[in-house]
């Protein structure tokens, strides 16, 4: 989200305080060196509290008139000194109150604009090492980094996120009103992936809840918490821990196969599998006369082997997952 000054309104408004605090002490400071020029209507001595009481009502421009400078000196120092200070003085706290009031305008209204236009973008849940390669591979598919919206609850992850160019939402996904922060609600994807599997179910489960449209991926751990995403409305879930073990097996086994398939699964390295709509040229055709490597056939939810039956004509509204040679990214 559009970031707030790196200084909170009210250290902003402390700092400015101790600073008017240093200008009324060093004001009183000159008025009690100078005491002898000064005549108090009271009692015709000046005390330090005199000075105090002197140097308050004259910075704050009261002027009660009744501890008056009646000597050349002291009317010089307050021409000369006394005056500037006074200014000083009320620069910061009137411009103290203007700032952060201005600032906070700002920032509202950067943040209702962009609430306002952010529509059908992408939330990721999660800026560790599944957030960034997923937001790397959205990138390479070319979905823009201001359609791209991170919410993660720790600091220096979120900050990490502005870094990188991308809105960044501090604070627990599991709570609804965090991801109303996001525009979840008018959100078209999700991507859940946190560090914990039960944080993952949690935050599916409040996505779902909150819009019931978006295509919600979800990263799990563990095979065995699989029906419990599916089942909090994640419409895709990846399990990490087995997907790794499958590729270290196919590594050790067949290590040509494993850099292949590698290969296929980082955007834009040489080889990508993508899913496309079938063009107009290629309905009534079979998945093998495409131009490219057709390997399964997407038909109303349902997926089908390009050598299954189903998949030797293709028809109108069909998608394909094929493979292609990556196009260069700039």
């Amino acid at each position: 989200m559009p970031v707030e000054s790196s200084v909170p309104p009210l250290q902003q408004v402390l700092r400015r305080l101790a600073m008017a605090l240093v200008v009324l002490f060093v004001t009183t400071l000159v008025v009690w060196l100078d005491r002898g020029g000064y005549n108090d209507n009271a009692d015709g001595t000046i005390d330090f509290l005199d000075a105090a009481y002197y140097a308050t009502v004259t910075l704050s421009t009261t002027g009660y008139g009744d501890i008056t400078p009646v000597s050349d000196t002291a009317r010089l120092i307050n021409i000369f000194v006394i005056t500037p200070l006074r200014v000083v003085f009320l620069i910061i706290l009137v411009g103290t109150t203007l700032e952060v009031l201005t600032e906070r305008t700002r920032q509202q209204v950067r943040v209702h604009r962009w609430r306002s236009r952010m529509r059908d973008h992408v939330v990721v849940v999660g800026y560790g090492t599944k957030g960034r390669q997923a937001i790397e591979t959205l990138l390479g598919q070319g979905i823009r980094k201001d359609k791209i919206v991170v919410v993660d609850p720790e600091r220096k992850a979120a900050e990490a996120a502005g870094s990188d160019g991308l809105v960044s939402v501090l604070g627990d996904a599991t709570r609804s009103d965090t991801l109303r922060k996001a525009e979840l609600q008018s959100a078209a994807q999700v991507i859940v992936a946190p560090q914990r599997d039960d944080t993952a179910a949690l935050v599916t489960l409040t996505a779902r809840q909150l819009n019931k449209r978006a295509t919600i991926v979800a990263a799990v751990r563990e095979d065995e918490n699989v029906p419990l995403l599916k089942q909090s409305g994640a419409d895709t879930v990846v399990t990490s821990s087995s997907s790794a073990g499958r590729l270290l097996g196919a590594s050790m086994v067949n290590p040509h196969v494993a850099d292949t398939l590698e290969n296929l699964m980082t955007y834009g390295s040489g080889l990508d599998l993508v899913e496309r709509p079938v063009a107009v040229d290629e309905v009534g055709r079979s998945a093998r006369e495409c131009t490219d490597l057709v390997v399964a056939v997407v038909r109303r939810k349902a997926v089908f082997d390009y050598t299954e039956p189903q998949a030797a004509s293709l028809q109108a509204g069909d998608r394909v997952i094929s493979i292609r040679q990556a196009v260069p990214t700039r």
